[in-house]
């Protein structure tokens, strides 16, 4: 499991001294336990795997946008603290496919599903992200996805 992993992690990094990579796991531990309590009142909790992709995700797409803002406003210190903390949360999730293999799963889905145009839109990225959500971008995928409708 990816939440033992990142345990694990946190005790190394304290046991070798590494404060930046300490503090970066024990924001990915505090983000993982804000899930679980707002989880504690919902009707279905997901897989504790896709549970924690899905946080590292959201925290792995935060830093992005911190660092291109960061580096727009010519502050490359703090770019680069948030790029060491999004090296560590990319450390943890799931190998991602490239270009070319989500193109080729949208391909498939599209033939799955007989989508069409981009009224099938939803459809396609519904199931693109019920077969591979932990593996790809969201953010990209999706504009493949429209590339893909002729949209």
């Amino acid at each position: 499991m990816i939440r033992d992993t990142i345990k694990a992690a946190q005790v190394t990094a304290m046991k070798a001294g590494d404060k930046p990579r300490l503090a970066a796991v024990r924001l990915i531990l505090a983000k993982l336990k804000d899930k679980d309590i707002e989880l504690r009142t919902a009707a279905n909790v997901p897989d504790d795997d896709t549970l924690v992709v899905d946080v590292l995700q959201k925290m792995a797409k935060q830093r992005r946008e911190s660092i291109a803002l960061y580096e727009q406003g010519g502050r490359q210190e703090l770019a680069d603290v948030e790029q060491g903390e999004l090296a560590v949360i990319e450390g943890f999730m799931p190998a991602q496919m490239t270009e070319d293999e989500v193109k080729a799963a949208i391909l498939a889905i599209k033939a799955e599903t007989g989508a069409e145009g981009m009224k099938d839109m939803g459809k396609v990225v519904a199931a693109l992200k019920a077969k591979h959500g932990s593996q790809l971008d969201m953010g990209k995928a999706s504009g493949l996805v429209k590339a893909a409708l002729g949209g």
